[in-house]
């Protein structure tokens, strides 16, 4: 379904073709603007949102891609779950002293880092450094529609 032959990618109603996950949450959002899991168009405070969703694509999404394949030497993945620590680092200072990175309002950014970081466990890489990420992880856990989204998926960890 995507033409550029990976996952996501969302048909439209009318047969279109929408891919990349910040192009996908960003659309999603604005079609359920009383959801607000988006600024304000035109805000800072979108501005940032996006800036945020930009770095998780590519600093946090993007780095944990070698630590998939069997194939991937282990050198290698030392190296890209050390990369990724540190993007994990700047998270970590967004996150002290609020519950979300945007502030007290939960938004697409914190979905989407919850998703992203869930992996993590997956993919062997210890995030215990980071006391106030670990904490943000279970808050969105704790979110109803989290906890549902979880269960229909099958992830819902006991």
């Amino acid at each position: 379904m995507n033409p550029k032959g990976y996952v996501p990618a969302l048909e439209l109603d009318d047969g279109a073709i929408l891919t990349e996950v910040s192009a996908l949450l960003q659309y999603l959002a604005d079609r359920k603007p009383d959801s607000h899991l988006v600024p304000k168009a035109g805000s800072i405070e979108r501005y940032r949102l996006l800036e945020l969703l930009g770095y998780i694509a590519t600093e946090i999404h993007k780095g944990f891609g070698p630590l998939w394949y069997p194939t991937t030497p282990d050198a290698v993945k030392d190296s890209a779950r050390a990369a990724l620590r540190k993007r994990y680092a700047y998270i970590e200072g967004l996150l002290v002293g609020r519950p979300y990175l945007l502030g007290d309002e939960f938004s697409l950014a914190d979905a989407y880092l919850y998703t992203v970081t869930n992996w993590s466990r997956a993919a062997k890489l210890d995030l215990s450094e980071f006391p106030d990420l670990l904490a943000f992880q279970k808050r969105v856990a704790a979110r109803p529609a989290v906890r549902e989204a979880l269960k229909a998926e099958g992830l819902l960890l006991k």
